[in-house]
């Protein structure tokens, strides 16, 4: 995937927003941080759930997954953006809207609020 197919993917989301997040640039849902684009290695900083997950993600696919030593403690995963399969990436923005998305949002797109919204 490209920059720009990224953010049409993650614009596509209900309440979606371009934002800043420690002077950087990331994507928000009302007003909510998302995920962000590290420029300098092309990869999503994007929360997965647990650090549990996110050592298995990296563990099994070390070509699209990555960890720093920022972000050891956290559960987020960086996702390189040129090898991740969209549809994958699709289902895990999806997850991540449904957890942070205001509750007025998930009423007014029950597709998506439904744990198996937007999947392929």
């Amino acid at each position: 995937m490209t920059a720009d197919e990224v953010d049409a993917l993650i614009m596509a989301l209900p309440g979606a927003e371009h934002g800043t997040a420690y002077g950087q640039p990331c994507w928000r849902i009302a007003g909510k941080f998302l995920t962000r684009l590290r420029a300098e290695d092309d990869s999503l900083a994007l929360d997965v759930g647990s650090i549990e997950r996110r050592d298995m993600l990296v563990e099994v696919d070390p070509g699209v997954f990555h960890i720093t030593d920022h972000y050891r403690p956290y559960a987020y995963a960086l996702i390189r953006i040129e090898t991740v399969d969209p549809y994958w990436l699709k289902a895990e923005l999806a997850s991540r809207w449904r957890k942070v998305a205001p509750a007025k949002l998930k009423k007014a797109h029950p597709e998506l609020a439904e744990a198996g919204g937007a999947r392929p």
